[in-house]
């Protein structure tokens, strides 16, 4: 019997490591479908934009990508096959009734909570009937109707353990297009993550919206979790993110000094370094108690590197406001950061506010926190040179006779080895930084 050849699959992903992660199940729920990954839409039988709605240019490229589609499909209808096109993620959310009526390609828009279902609505969409717009937020509904059998993509994978917010910040629209905040059971995360140790995973990072808001049934908080995860044999390394500076509890700033798998790195977002600006944000946080929190984690694990994110030119931002962010910089000093101007978003109480800044102040004054920001994230690579460290090999170089892992502190490493290190803890010493890697030497020590 000939074999029945695999539809191709192309899943093209924007924003947020939850994205990522999203992408990696819905390939999971089309595999038993016959569907197979492909790295191009050309002549794929099902295209997935998975979407991200956090800035407005985000969602314009979508919008831009549709276009591109629409001349695929013409293609694949003319030589005799079908494509369909589907929409996921919180763009799918948000906009979904407007995306179908803006972009007649699309067949499908799945919001985030939804996308377990893909099978059933291309099975509705081949039948040229049902429903074309899968939009809801039963996120239980999702993580238990999920198959439990992953196909992780190497020996790091994503591990979601909370969705949605409650926090509310007036820029933000994922209370609205992720829902409540919702912890899975600590059970269920446990078990998910043995299967991908089993699988070869030698890190996971546990995701969530506001990721140390969870408190899942079986652990108390976040700190719990971390603590009985770091008893699976074979799991090596555990991250977290995204937190809020309001949950970073005194159970989870401990935990960093004493479970040895939890990594020395943490993302917390601070969003801007005025008060006046945070409680126009709704951040539930002051600067200075940002700081103490900071200080805090520093005292627990003082070789910690820091992460964060900001936005410049909120409404009302002044000249004094913004100094006032840079200050915060320079006392905190990060390893890395995420920086944008603010991004009006429908729906957001922020959209209507009084005060918005012109577009060309806030370009300025992203090009000047930006600039120091790369001074920091310079400095500290640079202070790693000469030191000594484990890398987690992860894939081959760029060049022969390469392969690449990352630090404790999340920084590519590139080193000399080949595809029998994949999975390796390999020693390290570090020889040379640039602004986004670091170069280093094998040392004799193999874990």
């Amino acid at each position: 019997m000939t074999d029945v050849p695999a539809k191709r699959l192309f899943i093209k992903t924007y924003g947020c490591q939850m994205n990522v992660l999203d992408s990696e199940r819905m390939a999971d729920v089309l595999r038993p479908l016959g569907y197979a990954q492909t790295d191009s839409a050309d002549g794929a039988d099902l295209v997935v934009l998975n979407t991200c709605h956090i800035r407005e240019k985000a969602t314009e490229k979508v919008y831009s990508e549709l276009g591109r589609m629409r001349s695929l499909k013409r293609q694949k209808a003319e030589d005799g096959g079908k494509m369909l096109v589907a929409v996921a993620g919180c763009v799918a959310q948000a906009e979904g009734e407007e995306m179908l009526r803006r972009a007649p390609v699309v067949d499908l828009v799945v919001g985030p909570q939804s996308y377990h279902r893909l099978p059933e609505l291309i099975a509705r969409a081949h039948r040229a009937g049902g429903e074309r717009l899968a939009a809801d937020f039963e996120a239980q509904e999702k993580f238990d109707a999920l198959p439990a059998d992953r196909a992780p993509g190497g020996v790091t994978a994503f591990l979601t353990v909370q969705e949605g917010c409650d926090r509310f910040c007036t820029f933000c629209v994922v209370p609205y297009t992720r829902g409540a905040e919702y912890s899975r059971p600590a059970s269920a995360i446990e078990a998910e993550a043995r299967a991908l140790v089993a699988r070869g995973v030698r890190e996971i990072t546990l995701l969530g919206q506001n990721v140390n808001a969870w408190d899942g049934e079986g652990e108390p908080g976040l700190a719990g979790l971390v603590r009985r995860l770091a008893r699976i044999e074979g799991l090596a390394r555990i991250r977290y993110t995204t937190s809020h500076p309001a949950d970073m509890g005194d159970d989870l700033i401990a935990a960093h000094g004493e479970v040895e798998a939890l990594m020395p790195y943490l993302h917390l977002p601070v969003q801007a370094g005025s008060d006046r600006v945070l409680r126009a944000m709704n951040r539930a946080h002051t600067a200075q108690s940002y700081l103490a929190t900071i200080g805090k984690i520093r005292a627990a694990r003082p070789d910690i590197a820091l992460s964060g994110d900001f936005i410049v030119g909120f409404p009302g931002e002044r000249e004094a406001d913004f100094e006032a962010t840079l200050a915060l910089v320079r006392e905190v000093n990060y390893a890395s950061a995420f920086s944008f101007k603010y991004s009006r978003r429908p729906g957001t109480p922020a959209a209507s506010m009084a005060g918005q800044v012109d577009e060309e102040v806030k370009a300025e004054r992203l090009a000047r926190l930006q600039a120091l920001l790369d001074e920091q994230q310079r400095a500290f690579n640079a202070a790693q040179v000469g030191a000594e460290f484990d890398i987690l090999v992860e894939k081959p170089g760029r060049h022969a006779g390469q392969v690449i892992g990352r630090s404790p502190y999340l920084q590519a490493v590139h080193c000399d080895g080949d595809e029998r290190l994949f999975g390796a803890m390999v020693r390290v010493r570090v020889t040379g930084a640039g602004h986004n890697s670091l170069a280093a030497s094998r040392a004799l020590e193999t874990a």
